[in-house]
């Protein structure tokens, strides 16, 4: 069966960037001085996994069949593969013609729902395409209120290109959408033919020229362990270290949760939950206006209520603390 254009040139465009990104110093080979294109050349590729440039080049092309499990070892050895560029790399290669294309609404396990609600830290339910399935109300307020949001708007790697607000949040914006890029990324090499994946790379890639850029470099990413740095309008600055879970009764979901780094970004979160209502764990199916009263809650701010005297003397309290360093409406 004839495999399919898209797949060819994925596999082809991966290799080639992940050529461009190695020198021939990193490999053990002479630097012979300037090349006209960055990285190793195709011929010291083949070289160096022991096949033909022909071979090589028919790879890169899409023309080369499906390679064998050693060839591709080589190859992840030769390119100074990741783990996560590894697995992408499998991916491609033994891509699957037949896919189910049917598009089925993720829903959370039962299991999952109910420990979600119990969580005290912040907490998302998201899908490999990043898309939120479930969340707990210290989550609605530190990155959004999702429950306010349109089913179909409630994905970060959405949020985090096309809403200003929420990419305002991020201190190390460029990060965190390079991390997430590199989800999708490794997401369209374990199912090309998503459709809902399709929908969501051509909207970004069409409204964000960062995505694009970011795009085309076949940076791949798998979401475990790493740091949030966040700037919230009411409490300033939290770290967050987030720990991404996943069940074998939910493969393709994750619960990501996100526990305060220091001592200040603790106090932050505690205000924050000082100042939330009542906020059950939300899931997709839930539209806006069905998780409650949201009248005097700003939609990017979770279900706050409206601040007292007191809560402006406890805010002032903790972002006093180091020179007036949180709130970003207060000059420095």
């Amino acid at each position: 069966m004839t495999q399919p254009r898209r797949w060819k040139s994925e596999l082809g465009e991966f290799l080639q960037a992940r050529r461009a990104a190695v020198s021939p110093r990193e490999v053990g080979l002479p630097d012979a001085g300037r090349r006209r294109v960055p990285g190793l050349r195709r011929e010291e590729v083949a070289t160096l996994v022991g096949v033909s440039t022909d071979y090589y080049v028919r790879l890169e092309q899409g023309r080369g069949g499906r390679p064998s499990e050693q060839l591709l070892e080589a190859i992840a050895r030769t390119l100074l593969l990741d783990p996560a560029q590894r697995a992408h790399l499998y991916d491609l290669a033994r891509h699957r013609s037949q896919r189910d294309r049917r598009i089925l609404q993720e829903r959370m396990p039962d299991a999952t729902r109910d420990f979600l609600g119990t969580l005290v830290v912040p907490a998302l339910v998201m899908t490999r395409t990043m898309q939120v399935i479930g969340w707990n109300g210290l989550a609605s307020a530190v990155f959004t209120d999702y429950g306010a949001l349109p089913e179909q708007e409630r994905n970060s790697a959405r949020l985090l290109f096309l809403d200003d607000e929420i990419a305002a949040r991020h201190r190390d914006w460029e990060s965190s959408a390079r991390g997430t890029v590199g989800i999708l990324r490794k997401t369209a090499g374990e199912d090309p033919e998503d459709p809902r994946l399709s929908a969501l790379v051509g909207e970004l890639a069409v409204r964000s020229e960062t995505f694009r850029r970011l795009w085309a470099e076949h940076h791949v990413f798998e979401k475990s362990t790493g740091l949030n740095l966040m700037r919230h309008p009411e409490v300033g600055d939290i770290d967050l270290t987030y720990v991404a879970w996943t069940t074998p009764a939910a493969p393709r979901q994750m619960l990501v949760t996100y526990m305060p780094r220091d001592a200040r970004s603790a106090e932050a979160l505690q205000l924050l939950g000082s100042m939330t209502a009542p906020y059950p764990a939300g899931e997709q199916g839930d539209h806006p206006g069905e998780q409650g009263d949201h009248r005097g809650s700003s939609r990017h701010g979770g279900s706050a209520q409206p601040a007292s005297e007191h809560d402006d003397d406890v805010r002032r309290h903790h972002l006093g603390q180091g020179g007036g360093r949180g709130d970003p409406r207060l000059p420095p």
